[in-house]
């Protein structure tokens, strides 16, 4: 069926957003995936394209489009494309909304420049060893020093970690405040006390660099503060919607493409003195993924129109993540075994794909914290 929720105009970015893609990363993506890291000079290209900051307003180099459909776009795109090395729907759809809704003027004209045009790498930094979707685990303090804050804490599995040059930190700012006792600190490159730790070595996305940070008595001026005293929480939950949307968006893209690839695959691949396409079998796999990856996308492309209309809300932005992350899992595991020994070799696009796509169902909120949202709206 011909999808209805893009215009020509979206069809028209789409474009630019593959040439980028054909030009600028998968020329160079199986180093970076050796590197461990996408260079700087890509996110500079990106904002150059006009990638960066496309809701951002024209007046800081932005796009100044507030539609979402053309961050779907993009996401649709790397996720076909499996290159997730570049967190540039991390940047846009999950940190600029932060930038865009709660920085003050005088951050707007800081930061925000330098978000479109690639010179600053942003990234957020929730997750601790301790506390992961549980938010009010959190143990990183921040002391009020009267003009500013005293950091001190650590952060792991920090995406951007080791490109970021601002990052937005969730400190507890009032130790007996609970929930309601964070707020949301930018640190910048190079003040004293911040430090990265290691790249970690993750079993996908290699080329993704995901970080440890740590925070020994960081001066963070009061000016960085972004948003309320103590508004962390109330802060983070408004914005996750279009997080996990987002992700959702890349996982079933990804999972259409696996899909492509592998009915290629099973039509030139011979078994048994026929194509594997000749069996029963191999048939009904192709039909269930085809039926299940089109149901999900018109849910998923139902929910991206309730978004750009600023109408989806958490429980069914929960349900599109979850749904979605768990499908390409499952795609990703029947196309690899429908490839046989060939799907184990790291040389096809498929073995990636397989270690790629594993993290889609925790990072955003796991699938288990999504299912208790919806769960919770519900039966409470």
């Amino acid at each position: 069926m011909k999808r209805q929720l893009y215009t020509e105009d979206h069809e028209a970015f789409r474009a630019i957003v593959r040439t980028f893609l054909e030009k600028e990363v998968l020329p160079h993506y199986a180093q970076w995936e050796k590197n461990g890291i996408v260079p700087r000079e890509l996110w500079r290209a990106a904002g150059r394209q006009g990638l960066l900051g496309l809701a951002v307003g024209e007046e800081y180099g932005g796009g100044g489009n507030s539609d979402y459909r053309y961050s779907a776009v993009l996401a649709e795109e790397f996720g076909r494309a499996y290159a997730a090395g570049f967190a540039i729907g991390l940047h846009n759809d999950m940190i600029g909304p932060y930038l865009t809704s709660l920085a003050t003027d005088e951050q707007k004209r800081r930061w925000l420049p330098g978000f479109c045009s690639g010179q600053i790498v942003t990234a957020i930094a929730m997750t601790e060893p301790g506390a992961g979707s549980d938010l009010q685990g959190i143990r990183t303090t921040a002391e009020d020093q009267g003009d500013h804050w005293v950091l001190n804490g650590s952060k792991t599995f920090i995406s951007n970690g080791i490109n970021a040059d601002l990052v937005i930190v969730v400190a507890r700012t009032t130790p007996e405040g609970g929930a309601h006792g964070m707020s949301l600190l930018v640190v910048e490159r190079g003040m004293e006390g911040f430090e990265r730790g290691r790249n970690l070595d993750k079993i996908g996305q290699k080329s993704q660099d995901t970080a440890e940070l740590f925070f020994n008595d960081v001066r963070v001026p009061k000016k960085n503060l972004l948003g309320d005293l103590n508004g962390a929480f109330l802060h983070l939950m408004t914005n996750l919607a279009q997080e996990r949307v987002t992700i959702a968006v890349a996982a079933v893209a990804g999972a259409e493409r696996l899909l492509e690839i592998t009915t290629r695959y099973v039509k030139e691949r011979e078994a048994f003195g026929r194509p594997l396409a000749g069996l029963q079998h191999v048939r009904f796999e192709i039909a269930e993924m085809a039926t299940e990856c089109a149901v999900t996308r018109a849910f998923l492309d139902r929910c991206v129109e309730e978004h750009a209309g600023g109408a989806l809300d958490a429980v069914h932005a929960s349900m599109a993540k979850w749904w979605a992350t768990e499908l390409q899992k499952r795609v990703a595991d029947r196309c690899l075994q429908l490839h046989g020994g060939y799907g184990y070799m790291t040389e096809y696009p498929i073995a990636r794909a397989f270690a790629d796509g594993r993290v889609q169902t925790i990072y955003g909120g796991t699938t288990e914290i999504m299912k208790e949202i919806i769960g919770r709206s519900l039966l409470a």
